[in-house]
């Protein structure tokens, strides 16, 4: 059975509109110009610096030749995938980055959320300003500063972990010598360097909480424990969720830079993630395809990581990313 045809008044209003899109366009370009041309910079960034270089993955399909260029070197199609997979280091260095990574989502996740709903509680406008300084502060120490100081504090010999931990009569140890002792290390000073930053997204969200339902929670005779956990949470929990997705989503992508500044032979064991060991492969010893099918392996396992949790928190939640 064939569609009736649109009445001749609806196809000419369907057909004038086709036509005036681009005059529409034209129109809002000459009206806000001055937008438009905020949006180039960031544009041209993404587009320069994030989308131009994924063409370079491209390489992990073939066996690259630094002489011969991208384009002529010989394809060679999952080989290196395959090399990777076959490789001892591939259970070793994808259990350690998510053991890692997981470890550091569970301790650094709720922290900044637990921070943040007591610092909104608190009524003292200086002593919230002095711990939101003292916590936000670490931020901006630099990676290496934070390293050298885990590693002067945890010092066998010089450490002030050594002398408190000696006046109880434990014995000096050599912390970061043992593999055990990696991700606590790893973790917590991320905690330490992080949680006041993050909570600043939260207490944002929290700035933006309707003062009528605290006037309603009070009238009810809600405490303030009952208040944080009926008004406070659910206003902020989309943020949460967001956060948590995106947490999630990067759950492979462990920094490099600590890792490898925390790394020794005699925590190797647990200390090799996939970005120190891409950085071996590609930098140290020039084998570029086989790093770059380690990296673009690490990057689509994000990415599923990603839509997956978006999509369960969706269903569950009915919030997400989109």
């Amino acid at each position: 059975m064939t569609p009736a045809p649109l009445p001749a008044a609806a196809a000419t209003r369907a057909t004038a509109d086709v036509r005036g899109r681009p005059g529409k366009l034209r129109k809002s370009i000459r009206r806000r110009w001055q937008l438009y041309l905020l949006v180039i910079a960031p544009l041209a960034y993404f587009l320069m610096f994030k989308y131009v270089p994924m063409v370079n993955g491209i390489i992990a399909f073939k066996d690259y030749n630094i002489i011969a260029g991208i384009w002529a070197s010989e394809w060679v199609g999952f080989e290196y995938f395959e090399r990777f997979f076959s490789n001892p280091m591939f259970t070793t260095v994808v259990s350690n980055t998510f053991l890692l990574s997981l470890y550091a989502l569970i301790a650094s996740f709720p922290i900044p959320i637990i921070l943040a709903l007591a610092l909104n509680e608190v009524r003292g406008r200086l002593f919230k300003r002095t711990v939101q300084m003292v916590t936000y502060a670490p931020y901006f120490i630099s990676t290496v500063v934070v390293v050298s100081m885990a590693i002067l504090i945890l010092s066998p010999r010089i450490g002030l972990a050594t002398d408190i931990l000696g006046f109880f009569g434990v014995p000096p140890t050599d912390y970061l010598a043992q593999p055990d002792f990696f991700r606590h290390v790893y973790v917590w000073t991320e905690v330490w360097q992080t949680a006041g930053y993050s909570a600043v997204i939260y207490l944002a969200a929290l700035s933006a909480v309707d003062p009528g339902l605290y006037e309603a929670a009070r009238v009810d005779g809600a405490n303030r424990l009952q208040k944080i956990w009926h008004v406070d949470l659910p206003s902020i929990m989309p943020t949460i969720v967001v956060v948590l997705i995106l947490s999630v989503g990067s759950i492979m992508a462990v920094g490099f830079e600590k890792a490898f500044l925390l790394q020794n032979p005699l925590n190797l064991s647990q200390s090799e993630i996939i970005a120190t060991y891409t950085y071996k492969l590609g930098i140290l010893n020039a084998d570029f395809s086989l790093a770059t099918a380690v990296g673009l392996f690490n990057s689509v396992i994000n990415l599923v990581l990603l839509v997956s949790v978006n999509a369960i928190s969706k269903r569950v939640t009915g919030n997400g990313l989109w």
